[in-house]
C-alpha cells in the first residue's frame, strides 16, 4: 500500500497537461448541456421572443449563481481557471444538478473534495435477486464505509454478527473481542480494510456523517487509529481470508469484490471457499438450522464474557 492499489493503474506516461485540457473541455460541454435544459420560466425569467439559445444564456446562469459573467464564460470555454467549492455549489443549484451530476461537476473541475452522495437505503430488487442466486456462495452489498446494505442467506450464516444490530463490518471487526471476531486479527488484512476506507473517505471530506464515523472509530479502537494515521490507501481486491465460525471451525475463503455503479460507492463481496475443506465446512454450515449456527456463539458470549451478544441474537 502507500499508493492506490489499482490493478489497472493510470498510465505513468500520460501527459498531465493534456489530461487537464481534456477535463476542462469535458467540463465546458457538460455545463452547456445542463444550461440548455433549463427553461427561463423554470427560474422565473421571461422567455422573450429573440432567444436563439435553448435554455438559459450564460449571463443568466452567472446572475442566478452570483458569479461574474466573464468568469463563467471562461469556465464554459474550458479555460484554465481555479474554481472554489462555494462557486460550484452555486452553479449546481442554478442548473438543478442532482447528486450524481454534482459529483461529476466536481471531478471535471478537478476539485479534490467531492460532495458525498447519499447511498440508497432501498436496494434495487434486481441486486437482491443477484445476491440470492449466488447461493451457496456468501455475498453481500456494502457501502463505501462498510455498511451492509444487502446480503444473501449464505453470508448471514457465515457472518451473523455483520447482518444484525449495527450492520457495519469494519466497526465490528475493530471493536469486537479477538476471541469472537469472525475476522482473525491479521494485520495486513486489517490495514487493507482501513486503506480502502481512507481512499473512499477522500470523496466525503466535508460529510459530517463520515467525519463522525472516523472520529468514533479512532476513539474506540487504538489499532484503527494507528492504521488510520498511516495514511495508506488501497482498493478492494481478491484476497484470501480466514473466517472464524464457532459452529464449524475456520473457513479459508477467497473474497472477490465488484463495484456497483447503480449505488454510489457501493460494492459487492463474494466469498468462495479456497479449498475442499472450506467447501465441506461451508456446506455443513448451510445445512444447519439457524439455531444450530447461533448456539455456539451464544454459549461462547455467555461463558467467556457473561453476556449475550445482540449481534447474533437480534
Amino acid at each position: 500500500m502507500g499508493s492506490l492499489d489499482f490493478d489497472t493503474a493510470t498510465d505513468d506516461h500520460a501527459d498531465p497537461r493534456a489530461m487537464s485540457k481534456a477535463r476542462r473541455q469535458e467540463l465546458a460541454t457538460f455545463l452547456k448541456s445542463r444550461r440548455a435544459r433549463i427553461l427561463p420560466g423554470d427560474v422565473g425569467l421571461p422567455a422573450g421572443t429573440r432567444r436563439r439559445t435553448p435554455g438559459l444564456r450564460r449571463e443568466e446562469v452567472a446572475q442566478l449563481a452570483g458569479v461574474g459573467v466573464t468568469w463563467y464564460t471562461w469556465l464554459e470555454q474550458g479555460r484554465d481557471i481555479k474554481v472554489s467549492v462555494q462557486v460550484l455549489n452555486a452553479i449546481s443549484r442554478t442548473l438543478a444538478l442532482d447528486g450524481v451530476e454534482r459529483a461529476h461537476l466536481y471531478r471535471l473541475a478537478d476539485v479534490p473534495t467531492i460532495p458525498g452522495l447519499a447511498v440508497e437505503q432501498r436496494v434495487p430488487e434486481e441486486l437482491q435477486v443477484i445476491l440470492d442466486h449466488l447461493h451457496p456462495l456468501p455475498a453481500a452489498l456494502l457501502s463505501a464505509k462498510y455498511d451492509v446494505l444487502a446480503h444473501n442467506e449464505a453470508y448471514a450464516a457465515m457472518c451473523p454478527g455483520f447482518v444484525s444490530g449495527e450492520k457495519n463490518v469494519i466497526r465490528k471487526v475493530f471493536i469486537s473481542p479477538e476471541c469472537c471476531n469472525p475476522y482473525r486479527s491479521q494485520i495486513e488484512h486489517l490495514a487493507r480494510m482501513v486503506g480502502y476506507l481512507r481512499a473512499a473517505y477522500a470523496r466525503y471530506l466535508q460529510d459530517p456523517e463520515w467525519t463522525g464515523f472516523i472520529e468514533d472509530l479512532c476513539a474506540e479502537s487504538a489499532l484503527f487509529a494507528q492504521l488510520w494515521e498511516r495514511n495508506d490507501v488501497a482498493l478492494p481486491s481478491v484476497r484470501t481470508r480466514c473466517i472464524r465460525h464457532l459452529a464449524v471451525g475456520e473457513l479459508e475463503m477467497v473474497m472477490t469484490s465488484m463495484t456497483v455503479p447503480a449505488i454510489a460507492g457501493a460494492w459487492v463481496q463474494i466469498w468462495t471457499p479456497a479449498d475442499e475443506t472450506g467447501w465441506t465446512r461451508l456446506r455443513a454450515l448451510l445445512a444447519m438450522s439457524e439455531d444450530e449456527r447461533r448456539r455456539p456463539w451464544l454459549e461462547h458470549f455467555e461463558r467467556e464474557h457473561g453476556w449475550v451478544s445482540e449481534s447474533v441474537s437480534a
